[in-house]
């Protein structure tokens, strides 16, 4: 019975790509009609066309150089800006005066457009480290606002019961404020580390470091190896989206412990 309800569920999982790739597919061949050749290559290859690609790519030591330098320099610029984020929100709600002077900088990053930054930032440092500024920067303001309305709403009657208790400060940030803020947190790590690998990735386009997926991304794109620039692009998707699930299904695992 098992099997039988499984096979199902799994069709059904299988029915939403395949319906994609069968529009990708004749998408390609429209174009192919068009210009009257493989010219569709330029433009929309086959999904076959950039499987091939991508087999060839990871084949190479370069592809996995790439990979690895781009998750370091996204893991590094989420972990910069999670931590100042947590520190800044700290001190917007521990004194007025804090709040009045960070919040409006914090909002400006939020609403600058990321290309903004990327080109101004990498006036002042080096294009290595230009993705992992930029990362740093676009998850800052997430996990500032999300921390700041958890300390808001912690619940104001336990926050009494610890000043009657005589609470320390240290005893009640981790008997109340870090319970409080964990979903909270959570939330902003989630969204976050999709945010830090989309806008690592596109400073990387742009600042061209000598080991990036978005400097290859950025190299295909320029000698018109469209297929290539198809399976970067499917790379790049595709560990967003794992790296997103891993998370996902690591917090859950460990739904019981606190943080």
């Amino acid at each position: 019975m098992a099997g039988s309800k499984g096979r199902p569920n799994f069709i059904r999982a299988l029915l939403p790509p395949a319906f994609w790739l069968g529009a990708w597919q004749l998408a390609a061949w429209l174009v192919e009609l068009h210009v009257e050749g493989r010219g569709n290559e330029l433009l929309l290859p086959y999904p076959l066309t950039v499987l091939a690609a991508l087999a060839a790519l990871v084949g190479q030591v370069s592809f996995w150089a790439s990979v690895g330098a781009t998750f370091l320099r996204v893991a590094a610029g989420l972990f910069a800006g999670v931590v100042l984020g947590g520190l800044l929100a700290g001190l917007t709600c521990a004194s007025s005066w804090s709040a009045r002077l960070l919040s409006p900088p914090i909002r400006i990053i939020r609403a600058t457009p990321v290309v903004s930054f990327i080109l101004l930032v990498l006036l002042w440092t080096q294009r290595d480290q230009v993705p992992a500024i930029i990362s740093a920067l676009m998850v800052l303001p997430v996990t500032w606002e999300n921390l700041v309305h958890g300390i808001e709403a912690t619940d104001a009657q336990l926050l009494e019961l610890a000043r009657a208790y005589r609470f320390s400060r240290s005893k009640a940030i981790r008997l109340i404020y870090l319970p409080s803020l964990r979903p909270y947190f959570l939330s902003a790590l989630i969204t976050s580390v999709g945010l830090a690998w989309k806008s690592g990735v596109a400073a990387e386009v742009l600042c061209t470091p000598s080991l990036a997926m978005g400097t290859q991304i950025y190299s295909s794109k320029l000698s018109l190896e469209i297929p290539d620039l198809f399976a970067w692009t499917a790379v790049v998707v595709a560990l967003s989206l794992a790296l997103e699930r891993g998370l996902r299904l690591m917090l859950e695992q460990k739904g019981g412990t606190q943080l």
